[in-house]
């Protein structure tokens, strides 16, 4: 409460965190060649145009004829507090679901109960901070995860792991924003972050649970400059005692983004992952990379090269009025001569995206579409032990396959009046590892020193699977101020291979709420 009374919202515009989904449905505004806006920056800072846009989409009309009840249910918050100087916002968050697991042979079912608070107190200050109680019987897929890392996925660790009758987990988040000028804003949360222009991102997406951070973005003209400094945690690590938890490592980000003109975009991006204490207990939050301004990898040198430095590009070019194009490029780590031998050197460790999205199209209004490919090569984003692998909580900071992986991914997303429609195709193959004890690159938690061999590494090594994940949903929005939603939903799944042929077909029907990145496809 004493937080709340502290925040508050720019312009009296709500903070609204990363949603796939929602954050599509403006494209038409984000991506249209009249705009020039930092799309590859996500969350949106309250107060700017997307922020403005956003909030729009949960309006909807109503009329005094309607009684208290009906109006809280589908056109308003359940508890507003609105004045000249400072909004508050309080609502209930239900996600209810019921479903079947075919072949599985099972019913699944989710019961979570959430809530969320959020406003503004003058025009400087914004706030929002939500929870969730949960408990439910998952399909079979998704419980091999929780049961291989201890982890609900992009969510925290299961309270009864290991008892497969019920999973039962909290989850929560908190952002408060201060915006002293049209140049700063500061950001202190427990959330996450994501850089990119598409569905996946191979730099920082927000797959893995939330993190607690603190985040100052610059803008100067047509120029964005993203600063974050994080502290994550490995579930894999040995802990000292319990009374100190999970083992702590830390993680700082840095991305500048420039819009050279209104159709073209590029950022640089730069990232350093240290761990938090070594043998000795020592060491924790390292000053030097405090600086904002400064070259993270010259730092990283200057230490002895002791931590994880990873590079990467972003790029965005709208090549017509309602197509862009995009990509990344990720560098963890080569040696020019054997990147130019093409051996297949372990330590030349890359990964690339590249895509293409429209709005409206085949001049079909709010008919939205991605294509995407993505691939990383083997041992890519990890290192010597997981405390210092470009991961959180058991899961990767970038792509949900980790590394030794491609993958192409399709989704179509259409809404009319309150209908919401949506289909989406992943294709992948990728590389596990065998019962030899060996690392073949794609658990990016296994240190590299247990790497199969030092040459003729190739993307797919180990056990060659196929993946594939169909999804395909329809609801409809009974109230767009929460993003409540009658849903119905499909989901097939298959891994295979040689020793091994798992398939999954799920239906599932629910009253669902929130705005929130939730995913399955893994």
């Amino acid at each position: 409460m004493f937080i709340l009374l502290q925040a508050s919202v720019f312009s009296q515009s709500k903070t609204f965190l990363y949603d796939y989904t929602l954050y599509q449905r403006i494209n038409s505004l984000t991506y249209s060649v009249d705009s020039n806006l930092h799309t590859s920056i996500r969350p949106v800072r309250p107060g700017g145009m997307e922020s403005a846009s956003l909030d729009s989409l949960t309006k909807a009309p109503q009329e005094e004829k309607h009684s208290w009840f009906a109006r809280k249910l589908f056109y308003e918050h359940l508890v507003e507090v609105k004045r000249d100087d400072y909004n508050v916002f309080i609502d209930l968050l239900p996600d209810w679901q019921a479903g079947r697991d075919i072949s599985g042979n099972s019913n699944t079912w989710l019961n979570t109960r959430g809530f969320q608070i959020q406003g503004n107190i003058g025009k400087k200050f914004s706030f929002y901070t939500s929870a969730y109680e949960n408990q439910g019987r998952l399909p079979n897929y998704i419980n091999t995860f929780i049961d291989s890392t201890r982890v609900v996925p992009g969510q925290v660790n299961d309270k009864y792991s290991g008892t497969r009758a019920v999973t039962d987990w909290a989850y929560a988040s908190a952002v408060i924003n201060y915006t002293p000028s049209k140049y700063f804003t500061f950001t202190l949360g427990q959330d996450k972050n994501f850089i990119g222009d598409g569905y996946r991102s191979m730099l920082l997406s927000d797959i893995a649970t939330n993190y607690p951070f603190f985040k100052i973005a610059t803008t100067l003209g047509n120029v964005k400059y993203i600063n974050i400094w994080a502290q994550l945690q490995d579930l894999t690590a040995p802990a000292f005692s319990y009374n100190n938890g999970f083992r702590k490592k830390w993680g700082v980000f840095h991305y500048l983004d420039w819009n050279i003109n209104k159709r073209l975009s590029l950022g640089l991006f730069e990232s350093i992952i240290w761990q938090n204490a070594d043998s000795t207990g020592k060491r924790g939050f390292d000053v030097s990379y405090v600086t904002p301004i400064i070259f993270l990898r010259t730092v990283e040198g200057y230490n002895g090269s002791p931590d994880n430095a990873l590079l990467g590009f972003n790029a965005k070019y709208k090549f017509a009025k309602n197509l862009t194009t995009y990509g990344q490029f990720i560098l963890d780590e080569f040696t020019a001569k054997e990147v130019f031998a093409g051996n297949g050197y372990w330590a030349n460790k890359f990964g690339a995206q590249l895509g293409i999205k429209g709005f409206d199209v085949f001049k079909v209004k709010n008919l939205n579409f991605l294509a995407e490919f993505n691939t990383a090569r083997p041992y890519t984003y990890s290192q010597r032990t997981s405390l210092l692998n470009y991961g959180h909580y058991n899961q990767p900071l970038a792509h949900p396959f980790g590394a030794n992986f491609k993958e192409v991914l399709s989704i179509w997303n259409y809404s009319f009046k309150r209908w919401l429609f949506s289909a989406q195709g992943n294709i992948a193959t990728y590389g596990l590892d065998n019962n030899e004890g060996k690392s073949y690159g794609k658990n990016i938690f296994k240190s590299y020193n247990s790497r199969a061999g030092n040459y003729n590494n190739t993307i797919n090594q180990g056990v060659k699977t196929n993946f594939m994940y169909l999804d395909s949903r329809i609801s409809f929005l009974l109230n767009p101020k929460t993003n409540l939603r009658v849903e119905a939903g499909t989901v097939y799944r298959q891994e295979k291979n040689d020793l091994k042929d798992d398939k999954t077909s799920w239906i599932t029907l629910g009253l669902r709420s929130s705005f929130r990145n939730i995913y399955q496809d893994f």
